[in-house]
């Protein structure tokens, strides 16, 4: 049986008793910021690897996110059926998830994901054969992406953890910082070149695309050399692990606030995401490029904030940070709702992608921060739960109000009721701008 302590969080309060204290504060926090701070986490090889494997992957992910959805939408017609195939995706999350951050504390992470993109890669295959030969259907996809979400339900507790082992600590919050940037690069160009590859050759040859992009994580993830961690069973069962996991959760106030934060992001906020396809052809009277557009200006705005985030992470108050993009979001999300110019949308979305990726990142950064080690694999299952099971429940909800009351009365339900949800915890939660 494991040993739960009862540790603290890590919270800092700002005390300057004296000047020196005072200069040595001032000299900390003043000092000028370098690119070899953006990117220190690429002096590791493993790293390196990694961040370059995942990059190239994730644009062929990216192509097929966009064309799925489009193509989705163009055999259907129904932004309701855009939220039943993110709910499809996400049904394995609320099965998997948890037990997956428990084998991720159990199982080589490495030989995990190996699994996992492999999965992956063939699923691509089988959407493009069946896209190609016309044997597609939306009930298919629906099948198709139950199965990717299971998939991601084991890859998402294995990835985030898996980090851990390719940099020193000091440099794990840049490390994490940089996977956005490199997730949210291929967001910015991989939606608006699937975009232009469905419009002018359909989407079977973006599904093609991405089968073939997976061979560069699986390689990148092969040429790695690991330190060999000593993977233990903690207890006599999963069902045990994850007990002790709650447990240590219960028990780890400033972490539980962080899951709760992703958690009503995903159910929230990330909505929008899901609107895409019925934003861009009944708002803004566009097309497949236009998706791609729309996609890929959230994908920018993330890019432009994970890097600023990667850059001052070590020299700032990252739950100050935290707070002020919980508010800042849900309140452009509203100006969004309103607008009906696809100029304006890009430019929103600039600042929705960047917001909304700094609300992951800086919260999945204190939590790996915080989090004892032993614990870890489990605690990064809790938190890819609270956004594989809840962003589906998420578009389920925004794509049947849409339905109801038409895209942007969907997003502004949504967006005020986050606003509220985290004004309320602004104010409970009072220490969050003073975690270092």
């Amino acid at each position: 049986m494991e040993k739960i302590t009862n540790q603290p969080p890590i919270i800092q309060p700002i005390n300057i008793p004296d000047d020196d204290s005072k200069k040595e504060f001032t000299s900390k926090f003043s000092k000028k910021f370098s690119i070899k701070d953006t990117f220190a986490a690429l002096r590791y090889p493993n790293y390196k690897l990694w961040f370059y494997g995942q990059l190239i992957s994730l644009f062929g992910s990216w192509m097929q996110v966009t064309a799925l959805g489009f193509f989705v939408f163009e055999l259907t017609r129904s932004p309701a059926y855009l939220g039943y195939l993110g709910f499809a995706g996400g049904i394995p999350a609320w099965i998997f998830t948890l037990y997956a951050g428990a084998i991720a504390d159990r199982f080589d992470r490495k030989t995990i994901l190996i699994i996992t993109q492999f999965g992956m890669m063939f699923l691509s295959i089988v959407l493009a054969v069946l896209t190609f030969t016309n044997i597609i259907t939306p009930y298919l996809i629906i099948v198709i992406s139950v199965f990717l979400g299971l998939l991601n339900a084991f890859d998402a507790p294995a990835r985030h953890a898996f980090v851990n082992e390719l940099v020193e600590k000091e440099d794990l919050v840049n490390a994490i910082a940089l996977n956005s940037t490199m997730f949210h690069s291929a967001t910015a160009l991989g939606p608006a070149l699937g975009g232009i590859i469905y419009a002018f050759f359909g989407p079977g040859w973006c599904f093609t695309i991405n089968s073939i992009s997976f061979f560069a994580v699986i390689y990148s993830l092969y040429k790695m050399k690991l330190v060999k961690n000593n993977f233990e069973g903690n207890s006599d069962s999963i069902r045990s692990d994850l007990k002790n996991g709650f447990k240590y959760l219960l028990n780890e106030k400033a972490i539980l606030v962080f899951i709760f934060i992703t958690t009503t992001t995903s159910l929230l906020g990330t909505g929008v995401l899901t609107l895409f396809p019925a934003w861009a052809v009944n708002i803004l009277g566009g097309d497949a490029t236009t998706n791609g557009f729309l996609q890929s200006a959230r994908g920018f705005g993330a890019v432009i904030f994970a890097l600023i985030i990667a850059t001052i992470n070590k020299k700032v108050m990252r739950g100050n940070l935290l707070g002020n993009a919980l508010i800042l979001f849900p309140i452009v999300l509203i100006i969004f709702s309103f607008n009906r110019s696809l100029i304006v949308s890009l430019s929103l979305l600039v600042l929705i992608g960047g917001f909304m990726i700094s609300i992951y990142n800086l919260a999945n950064g204190l939590i790996q921060t915080m989090v004892d080690e032993k614990f870890r694999g489990r605690i990064m299952g809790i938190y890819s739960f609270s956004f594989l099971a809840f962003m589906p429940i998420g578009s389920l909800i925004i794509g049947w109000l849409a339905e109801l009351f038409g895209s942007p009365t969907a997003i502004l339900i949504n967006s005020v009721v986050l606003l509220f949800v985290f004004v309320l915890l602004r104010l409970y939660y009072a220490n969050l701008k003073v975690i270092r």
